[in-house]
């Protein structure tokens, strides 16, 4: 089915404005979340669109659940230690103080720390909200407006009807680059358009957590005793296409967060849940695989014989898919290279964690970390534009490191500051220095 890919207006659009703001930021993820209180909190009008009714993003509607990219990894060290800190740090400490957060889980060489949804949804609006930005829910970018290269504003539908958003700056923090897209600018889609596999994750209530631990121990990533129970599963006729599972202990008593499923067609394709079939097709079979791998849990796992589906991802969980085309490149070799450089603005020590095929491709970083440079964030083409998220442009297997949640706070922090920047001192974004950038978020405490 062909769809129409570009939607864009210019600036005698005949649309009803419903706001004209300094600061729009389009998605309420981490790194939407980020940009908007880093904007706001500098004294700008801000407006935050989100389609859901909640902020959270990946985070909460792909109940992905963890903060994963604060801690280094390490073969020596046992116990965690944060590297990534800014807005990434203001919002873990908030979460722990909502008691929406366990302490830190190991995960392999890494630490990681699972999060409540409702709890992150709370804190994310109080954040917002108390930095002086404005949310809008329920409300779908349809298209952009701009003149030329200069982006003006979003085209957006709500039940109220479509209007128009005018803003000095926009930030694209919807994920998948929407505005880029929108406005048939060149992007990237994984390598040669093979992208990571979905995920649909699943919490399960009524377990014994104490009893679970016992046989799983204590790393999240499930060991050699449940591989062998998931192969002998398999077996015996149940779908459980990925062995290499994690299960994760949550703030909540009696209950598991579990990444579990490997989400292809039914005919074995990949899917690109920038396609709507290929998104309702992921849904489906999302669903499916969580009935099978809960069935697994309950009929196999000690400490889960009484365990049932307590929720899934309001949608699945998506790793990957469009990537701008930047003034700068996050490229595979600054990763393994773990580069630091002048203009980075933010710090992950997160492996590459590659979801395609059988078993998800862990590169592990010991002991160090590589930084993101700010150009990024820019498109090569357009003004009045920034990105922040996992569509900023990088590499394919670097995308699979730098797409997670700290780092996503990181970018969003930056994309807020540099829009500030911009206005006050009427310069492009593009000619803003990113070690100027970076030096701003020092000042806000994020240690680069």
């Amino acid at each position: 089915m062909a769809w129409q890919k570009v939607n864009t207006f210019n600036s005698t659009h005949q649309y009803p404005v419903h706001a004209e703001v300094d600061v729009l930021v389009c998605g309420g993820g981490s790194a939407g979340i980020a940009a908007a209180e880093a904007a706001a909190r500098k004294g700008n009008k801000v407006l935050l669109v989100e389609k859901y009714g909640f902020l959270g993003g990946a985070a909460v509607a792909g109940l992905s659940g963890t903060i994963c990219g604060l801690f280094l990894a390490s073969d020596s060290e046992r116990k965690p230690e944060q590297v990534v800190f800014g807005f990434a740090d203001t919002f873990y400490q908030a979460l722990k103080a909502n008691n929406g957060c366990t302490e830190p889980q190991i995960y392999g060489k890494t630490w990681t720390v699972t999060h409540d949804p409702h709890a992150w949804r709370e804190t994310g609006e109080n954040l917002v909200l108390a930095a002086g930005a404005k949310v809008l829910y329920h409300t779908d970018i349809i298209g952009v407006i701009k003149d030329e290269d200069q982006f003006k504003g979003v085209i957006v539908n709500t039940k109220a009807g479509i209007g128009a958003i005018h803003a000095r700056v926009l930030v694209d923090a919807t994920g998948d680059a929407d505005l880029i897209y929108r406005s048939g600018l060149d992007y990237t889609m994984g390598d040669k358009g093979r992208i990571q596999n979905p995920t649909m994750i699943f919490r399960a209530n009524g377990v014994n957590v104490e009893k679970f631990l016992a046989f799983w121990g204590n790393d999240t990533i499930s060991q050699q005793n449940a591989i062998d129970l998931l192969h002998k599963a398999s077996g015996d006729g149940l779908d459980l296409p990925r062995k290499k599972i994690w299960i994760f202990d949550t703030p909540r008593p009696d209950q598991l967060l579990v990444n579990a499923t490997r989400i292809m067609g039914t005919d074995g394709r990949d899917l690109n849940v920038t396609d709507p079939v290929d998104h309702s097709e992921a849904e489906v079979c999302g669903r499916h695989q969580v009935r099978e791998y809960a069935r697994f849990l309950k009929e196999y796992i000690p400490g889960c014989e009484n365990s049932y589906v307590n929720d899934t991802g309001v949608e699945v969980g998506v790793r990957q898919t469009r990537s701008i085309v930047g003034c700068e490149r996050l490229t595979n070799a600054d990763v393994l290279g773990r580069r630091k450089r002048a203009d980075g603005i933010a710090r992950s020590p997160w492996p590459i964690e590659l979801h395609y095929g059988e078993k998800p491709k862990v590169e592990w970083l010991l002991d160090d970390y590589y930084e993101v440079p700010y150009g990024a964030l820019i498109p090569a083409v357009g003004e009045n534009i920034i990105v922040a998220g996992r569509c900023l442009a990088a590499e394919h297997e670097a995308m699979a490191s730098a797409r997670v949640t700290a780092q996503c706070f990181q970018y969003g922090e930056a994309a807020g500051l540099a829009a500030d920047q911009a206005i006050k001192s009427n310069t492009a974004l593009r000619h803003i220095d990113g070690a100027e950038v970076r030096e701003l978020m020092n000042k806000d405490g994020a240690q680069l």
